[in-house]
């Protein structure tokens, strides 16, 4: 009989001692560590055999077949890289109620005209996932379900039934008979992973891979388990908003800079293919402290409203709030604010905010919330039609961005009529045919004096 061995694991990155530590050596994560009960295999157990794999030249692999699905979501595909590789693993985590299981159910009734899938759910019974189909209108004869949580039955069902695409609907439900530990644990985690990787791979089946997130927001088991798979998507959003952003943090197959816009409906999922009309709409006019600015995510230039209230602070020490942009960077434009144009902020409340829960996380959107912030001190509205982007530097400088041309034309495309940029970018639109203002400008000085000659000029709209 096996002896019972004790264990403490790193919930963090899987990490295993002897002994309980408070740090982790490997990842630097405090009170991380798990206890765990493994058995412990026998010396009589032990046994050595060679197995020899299949070794093939690279100029004799085949890549001419088809080598990628398409999901039928336009969004999903971008993320992935232009669809889902053969033989890939993909891990999708989101708060719960985010949409994971909704839009992997909804690319069933897409794939299912061509192809045939298997989703396994450990979370749900059959007539449970039955109900949902039907709600977001899942009619597809090609697809069959599994309510289980063994992992080696699903993968035996999996080579078995031999489906082109399977979904595992969540990996902390999963667990091997073998391992004396519960469900959701980070042994279990691991090697249910490593054993639908083995699986994804052999018979060059994708397999999505839903997984739930911890409270700090990643995704809840090792990180090995990320390592492990090809692709890594978020889903992010917030819960009293309906649009979401599919986001991938790991492509093997792809670039991790591409977003997907979605908007949840009570029929499920719908794509956001003009992610810039969405974030403005609702847009108030002829209210201070508003501008637009445009980051590029991956290839796809996108509007946002940053949104800045400065007002008379009634603490000793005033308040400083940023959502959807960093709060460090927030802090060092209002420094350079002060220091180089004279604007005072020391006894102002400051809060900024990304409208429609967009996170503005690039330094081109630093000139926005500059004249967003001087708008608000000073209360005076900008221009409706205007749209501004630019680093900041510490000197007050106005320093230039990159993908010049993709931000103004989509600012054109939107209806916008003026243009505040770096000037060190005008040489890149020279021979660019434009229907916008476009201005140069230097610094946050040239930017606030060219600001007030639109201003005055402005027509009155009241």
């Amino acid at each position: 009989m096996s002896k019972i061995k004790t264990l403490y694991v790193c919930s963090s990155c899987g990490y295993e001692s002897s002994k309980w530590n408070g740090k982790c050596p490997d990842c630097n994560e405090w009170n991380t560590f798990e206890e765990q009960e493994v058995a412990a295999a026998t010396s009589k157990s032990v046994s050595r055999t060679f197995v020899t794999e299949k070794v093939r030249r690279l100029k004799d692999i085949d890549t001419d077949d088809e080598v990628r699905y398409n999901t039928g979501i336009g969004e999903l595909d971008r993320v992935l890289g232009g669809g889902l590789v053969k033989g890939s693993i993909v891990l999708l985590g989101g708060e719960p109620g985010i949409g994971k299981s909704t839009i992997l159910l909804q690319i069933c009734q897409f794939l299912g005209a061509n192809y045939s899938v298997l989703y396994v759910s450990g979370e749900e019974s059959a007539r449970q996932l039955k109900m949902r189909a039907e709600r977001l209108l899942v009619t597809t004869e090609n697809l069959y379900m599994l309510a289980s949580t063994d992992a080696e039955n699903i993968n035996n069902t999996i080579a078995a039934q031999k489906a082109d695409i399977v979904i595992i609907d969540s990996i902390q439900t999963m667990n091997l008979r073998t391992l004396n530990t519960s469900p959701g644990s980070i042994t279990q985690v691991r090697e249910c992973t490593n054993l639908f990787m083995y699986t994804a791979k052999s018979l060059e089946i994708p397999i999505f891979i839903v997984g739930h997130v911890n409270k700090d927001g990643n995704i809840a088991g090792p990180k090995v388990m990320e390592h492990i798979v090809d692709a890594v998507l978020y889903f992010e959003g917030e819960r009293n908003l309906s649009y979401r952003i599919l986001r991938a943090v790991k492509n093997r197959f792809g670039s991790t800079n591409e977003i997907g816009v979605f908007e949840m409906l009570d029929k499920g999922l719908r794509e956001v293919s003009n992610p810039s009309e969405m974030l403005l709409s609702g847009r108030p006019i002829n209210v201070s402290g508003t501008c637009v600015t445009c980051v590029m995510e991956g290839s796809r230039p996108i509007l946002a409203e940053v949104q800045a209230l400065a007002t008379k602070s009634g603490f000793a020490a005033p308040r400083r709030t940023a959502t959807g942009f960093d709060f460090s960077r927030m802090a060092i434009i209002v420094a350079v604010l002060e220091k180089r144009t004279g604007i005072f902020f020391g006894t102002l409340d400051v809060y900024l905010n990304i409208v429609g829960g967009f996170k503005l996380d690039e330094p081109a959107g630093d000139l926005s919330v500059a004249l967003a912030l001087q708008s608000s001190v000073f209360d005076k509205p900008l221009p409706e039609k205007l749209v501004a982007f630019g680093e900041i530097g510490l000197g007050g400088e106005v320093r230039s961005v990159s993908h010049i041309v993709q931000r103004v034309k989509e600012a054109e495309r939107m209806g916008f009529e003026i243009c505040i940029i770096p000037k060190h970018n005008l040489v890149a639109l020279n021979s660019v045919k434009l229907n916008i203002k476009v201005i140069g400008v230097v610094s946050l000085k040239q930017a606030f004096f060219v600001l007030n000659n639109e201003v005055e000029n402005a027509p009155n709209t009241n």
